[in-house]
């Protein structure tokens, strides 16, 4: 059975920084794409960052570009998120997506699984 778990949310000032981890379990993820995806109050799921299973390609959301940095370590089957100077509009809930025919990347239908999320809530 596939898993993914979230973790390293919280409450941060504006100008913070958080890190979120995302563990895999059930298969090996090393061919997939691994993705954040994040939803705000209200509004819809969307892209984050991604990188590639293949030369660790990299994708950004421009609103997080220079800010966030999306890694992964195959041999621990996971992903993360390195969040810099955060903003109050970048609080929702993340969540990571693991997708074994993503092209784009930026898009959550090109991922298989996705994890239950963890909040970051970024104050003012």
């Amino acid at each position: 059975q596939v898993q993914l778990v979230e973790s390293g949310g919280g409450l941060v000032q504006a100008g913070g920084s958080l890190r979120l981890s995302c563990a895999a379990s059930g298969r090996t993820f090393s061919r997939y794409a691994m993705g954040w995806f994040r939803q705000a109050p209200g509004k819809e799921r969307v892209f984050v960052a991604a990188i590639s299973w293949l030369d660790d390609l990299t994708r950004y959301h421009d609103s997080v570009k220079g800010r966030f940095t999306i890694s992964r370590d195959n041999a621990k089957n996971s992903v993360y998120l390195q969040m810099n100077s955060l903003k109050p509009e970048d609080t929702a809930v993340y969540y990571c997506a693991v997708g074994g025919a993503a092209q784009s990347m930026a898009e959550l239908l090109e991922y298989d699984y996705s994890g239950q999320g963890t909040q970051v809530t970024v104050s003012s």
